[in-house]
C-alpha cells in the first residue's frame, strides 16, 4: 500500500508547483507588459515635448569674413571670421576648433584651438580663427612654388560643440581664396644728376629701376631710402607721388637727394679720375596689393658709379649715347681732372690746403653743370 501511494504523493505535489496557465492568467500578463510599454512612450514623448518647449537644436555657423591683417616677405597672417549662432537657452561651450589650409591637395598647415570660447544663450557670436602662414616653411616643403607667385587654398575648419541634451556635434566649415608668395622688388641706380653743384650742398636726381617680379600689381604709396657713396651717406628723401608697378614689370622713378660732397673724402676723387666708387641704396617701399597692404624691403648693394661727361648743346637724355650709359650706373655729370701740381692727394690736409683743393674742383665742375 504504502508502495502505491507515493507516486500519488509526488504527483500532487507536482501539480501544486506547477498549475497550468489558464487563458485569464496569460491576458493579465499581457495586460502588464502592455501597461510598462505605454509608461515607457509616455515618459518619452514626455521628454521629447519638454526638449521642445525648452528649446533645444543644433547651432549653426557661417563663415562671415576672411582677412590679412599682415602680410610680409617672410609671412602671412589670416583671420577667418565664423558666425556661431546658438538657439538654445543655456550657453554652449566652443570645446575645440581643428583647422586645415591646404593648397592642390598639399597641406600647408594645420593646428588645433582648445577651449575657443562660449556662446551666448539665444545668441550669437562671431569667432576669430587666426592662422600664420611661414613662406619659408612652405618654399621649403613645396619647392616648385616660386616667390612672386599666387596660389589658392583651402581653409578647413571643424567646430567642436558641447550642446545640452543633443551632446557633442562637429560643424564642418570650408572657405576658398588666394594667397600670394611675395618677392621684393629688385632696384638699380640708372643715373645720378646735378640739380645744383656745390661742396657744401649738391642737390641731384636719382635714376632709379624697380623691378617688380610678383605676378600682380603693386601700387607704390611710399618709399624710404637711404644711399651711400663709398662708405658715405648722402642721405635719401621720400617719394614725391605714388606709381603703379605692374607686374613682372620694368619702372624708372626720379628720386630727390641732397648731400654735401666735401665729406666724401677720397671717394670724390676716385669718381673724378674715373676710377668709380662703390654705392650701395636700402630702404623700404609700402605698397597696396589685391591681398592688402605690404611693406616690402629694397636693396642694392655692390654697384659702382663714376663722373661722366655732360652731353654737349643740343643733346638729349633720350638719344642713343645715353642708352650705353644706362646699362652701368653713373652719374651724369662729370669731367676728367688733372691735379694741380704744387697739390698732393693726401688722405688728410691742412684747412687751407683743403679749400684751396675744394675751389679748385668746385670751379672746373662748374664748367661742365
Amino acid at each position: 500500500m504504502a508502495s502505491d501511494d507515493k507516486p500519488d504523493i509526488a504527483d500532487r505535489v507536482y501539480r501544486e508547483k506547477a498549475p497550468e496557465k489558464t487563458p485569464e492568467k496569460e491576458e493579465e500578463e499581457e495586460e502588464k507588459g502592455g501597461f510598462i510599454e505605454k509608461v515607457k512612450d509616455f515618459i518619452q514623448d514626455i521628454g521629447e515635448k519638454i526638449e521642445g518647449a525648452i528649446g533645444f537644436g543644433k547651432p549653426t555657423a557661417d563663415v562671415s569674413g576672411i582677412h590679412i591683417p599682415h602680410i610680409s616677405l617672410h609671412k602671412a597672417e589670416l583671420v577667418l571670421d565664423v558666425l556661431v549662432k546658438n538657439p538654445n537657452p543655456v550657453p554652449i561651450p566652443l570645446v575645440d576648433i581643428n583647422y586645415c589650409i591646404d593648397s592642390e591637395g598639399r597641406k600647408l598647415i594645420s593646428g588645433l584651438i582648445p577651449d575657443a570660447g562660449t556662446i551666448h544663450a539665444h545668441g550669437s557670436e562671431t569667432i576669430k580663427i587666426p592662422v600664420c602662414l611661414i613662406y619659408d616653411d612652405i618654399k621649403q616643403t613645396y619647392k616648385d612654388i616660386k616667390p612672386g607667385s599666387i596660389i589658392p587654398y583651402r581653409l578647413k575648419v571643424d567646430l567642436i560643440i558641447d550642446v545640452p541634451v543633443l551632446g557633442r556635434i562637429t560643424i564642418p566649415l570650408e572657405k576658398h581664396g588666394k594667397i600670394p608668395i611675395p618677392y621684393k622688388p629688385d632696384i638699380d641706380i640708372e643715373k645720378i644728376k646735378f640739380k645744383r653743384f656745390s661742396f657744401e650742398e649738391t642737390v641731384a636726381t636719382i635714376h632709379l629701376k624697380i623691378e617688380n617680379k610678383n605676378d600682380f600689381d603693386l601700387g607704390l604709396k611710399d618709399l624710404d631710402y637711404e644711399v651711400w657713396l663709398g662708405h658715405v651717406n648722402i642721405g635719401g628723401a621720400d617719394l614725391e607721388k605714388s606709381k603703379n608697378l605692374p607686374q613682372n614689370g620694368i619702372s624708372y622713378m626720379d628720386l630727390p637727394v641732397t648731400f654735401r660732397p666735401k665729406e666724401f673724402g677720397s671717394a670724390l676723387w676716385d669718381m673724378i679720375r674715373g676710377r668709380g666708387t662703390g654705392y650701395s641704396m636700402k630702404g623700404n617701399i609700402n605698397v597696396d596689393t589685391p591681398f592688402g597692404e605690404m611693406k616690402l624691403p629694397i636693396s642694392k648693394e655692390g654697384g659702382t658709379t663714376r663722373l661722366t661727361k655732360k652731353k654737349k648743346d643740343g643733346g638729349s637724355d633720350d638719344d642713343e649715347d645715353d642708352e650705353d650709359h644706362m646699362k652701368t650706373p653713373h652719374f651724369a655729370v662729370g669731367v676728367q681732372l688733372t691735379r694741380p701740381d704744387h697739390m698732393e692727394c693726401k688722405d688728410h690736409m691742412h684747412n687751407g690746403e683743403l679749400g684751396s683743393f675744394l675751389d679748385f674742383l668746385l670751379a672746373k665742375l662748374k664748367q661742365f653743370l
